[in-house]
């Protein structure tokens, strides 16, 4: 996310290579494909939100919250291609920051495409995308649920811009994106997907095999428009019923209460994680 899944400098290369409540609906419909499995009930917030690269304080999150602008708060759970430390970032604080009425929304930063130029710890490979995207599951699991975070959470999956005309490259992607999902859907944890509009969203929107995908897509598109549906990319009828997430803006400078945090916004209607 802007800033935030990579470090600056990896971020800039990849732009570089691309120019660039509980409701049922499709997004459960489209994870739940294991008819056995009992699945909580989904938490859905619809509202606006924003992500920074380090989870700010409690007294800041405290300040935020009592301004009123903002009800949901993105966090770095983890993953090997995480740009930022997270010294705030606990299972205390997701519990003190859900009392003061935070809905969360967990990302994983997981292996990213090999056609990327960027020098990032963690890339996929065709050999390795299924091995690594059901071992990144594990782990994301791992991570969100020593933070509190419970059965029935969604977690978003980050993967930042590449060449989706590359297809060996987008196959192995997907690869990798259908094995993360089906090792969190074993867990009973739904999957989320964070991409940008013109390349990594639009390869999970656009994919003709729609098996094991996502069923919750947060698209990146910088327009300012503070919408889930006007400016949605692809066809109305996907991702309906509270399954869409839209980064309008990013690197927003606001000061809430006295503090300041440097943020991108989100609109949001979709899944977040369940705490307490």
């Amino acid at each position: 996310m802007a800033g935030h899944r990579q470090s600056k400098k990896r971020r800039y290369v990849t732009w570089a290579v691309t120019g660039a409540a509980v409701v049922a609906g499709a997004g459960i419909a489209a994870q739940q494909s294991m008819a056995a499995t009992t699945w909580p009930a989904q938490r859905t917030f619809t509202g606006r939100a924003f992500d920074t690269c380090t989870a700010p304080s409690l007294s800041a999150m405290k300040a935020w919250r009592a301004d009123g602008y903002y009800g949901g708060a993105a966090v770095y759970v983890g993953g090997r291609n995480r740009g930022c430390g997270q010294p705030n970032l606990t299972a205390s604080w997701v519990k003190s920051v859900n009392a003061q009425g935070w809905k969360l929304i967990p990302i994983y930063v997981g292996a990213q495409p090999p056609c990327q130029t960027s020098r990032n710890p963690e890339k996929l490979t065709a050999a390795t995308a299924a091995s690594l995207g059901a071992s990144d599951a594990q782990d994301a699991v791992a991570k969100a649920s020593a933070l509190g975070m419970k059965a029935g959470s969604a977690v978003y999956l980050d993967m930042e811009p590449y060449d989706i005309t590359n297809k060996a490259c987008n196959d192995a992607v997907l690869t990798y994106v259908r094995a993360f999902t089906k090792g969190l859907r074993a867990k009973t944890y739904r999957a989320g997907f964070y991409g940008f509009s013109s390349s990594s969203a639009k390869a999970i929107a656009t994919a003709t095999n729609k098996t094991d995908l996502p069923g919750n897509l947060w698209y990146a598109l910088w327009d300012k428009k503070e919408t889930t549906t006007a400016d949605w990319p692809w066809g109305a009828t996907q991702f309906t019923n509270h399954s869409r997430g839209h980064q309008y803006q990013v690197n927003s400078k606001e000061t809430r209460r006295g503090y300041t945090i440097t943020v991108d916004r989100d609109a949001w209607d979709a899944p977040v994680a369940i705490v307490g």
